[in-house]
């Protein structure tokens, strides 16, 4: 399990973070909702160890993830799929995704994860010798998406995972979320699409300049009427 309890991030005299407190159970798929400037992005690079806190505790299973190197949160079992997918794009989609194992030794267990990867994408597989700069934005969403599973993740961290995709895409990218799940993945999902995010997750949170305002199940969240009003639309 995730845990955070009253984190603490400011960027030079801005608070990004307020002292937020939230958990990330075992197998869930837990979302974050809020309007751009949230804090939700801040929230994810502060786990993995991108931004420093001021003040607070990041628990994965006991132990404290706060002042961790990068690469010991990625071991740990930890990854992102960060806003903007960021693939490499002048290396081949192969070579994306076994960058994202640079940190294991099993080369037959990498290997194997490839196919596994290419299994839940099989367009991957079809542009395998394809530099990533060449794929489309939902081919890239996909790249960058598997190469975080190639470290073999417990938690999956996903920022913005539909952003600028066509609805189509985006059904894909969320069913393939699931699945992940369904093969005893966690998942902590940061969605500007509320309503897909609400609709997958088991837990919720709302969060506001800095504040978790609200917290219950997706279904929960989903059926509130502050929650439709601000982020889905009266008619939800």
């Amino acid at each position: 399990m995730l845990k955070i309890e009253n984190l603490h991030v400011s960027y030079g005299g801005i608070q990004a973070l307020r002292g937020i407190s939230l958990e990330v159970p075992d197998g869930k798929i837990v979302t974050l909702i809020g309007a751009n400037g949230a804090g939700k992005s801040t929230t994810l690079r502060t786990i993995t160890g991108l931004v420093k806190a001021s003040s607070g505790s990041i628990q994965w299973n006991g132990e404290e993830l706060l002042g961790r190197s990068i690469d010991k949160i990625v071991g740990s079992g930890i990854a992102m799929s960060p806003e903007g997918r960021r693939v490499f794009a002048d290396m081949t989609v192969l070579e994306n995704l076994r960058i994202g194992a640079y940190l294991r030794k099993d080369k037959a267990g990498v290997e194997e994860d490839v196919k596994w990867v290419y299994s839940l994408f099989p367009r991957l597989e079809e542009r395998s010798w394809q530099l990533a700069g060449t794929l489309s934005g939902g081919e890239q969403q996909m790249l960058a998406v598997g190469r975080a599973l190639m470290s073999r993740p417990k938690l999956m961290m996903l920022d913005e995972p539909s952003l600028g995709l066509a609805p189509l895409v985006v059904q894909d990218i969320f069913s393939i979320i699931g699945e992940i799940n369904k093969q005893g993945v966690t998942v902590l999902l940061i969605e500007q699409n509320a309503n897909m995010a609400l609709k997958i997750a088991d837990l919720a949170y709302v969060l506001e300049t800095g504040n978790i305002t609200m917290s219950g199940t997706g279904a929960e969240l989903l059926a509130n009427e502050k929650v439709r009003e601000a982020y889905l639309g009266k008619n939800g």
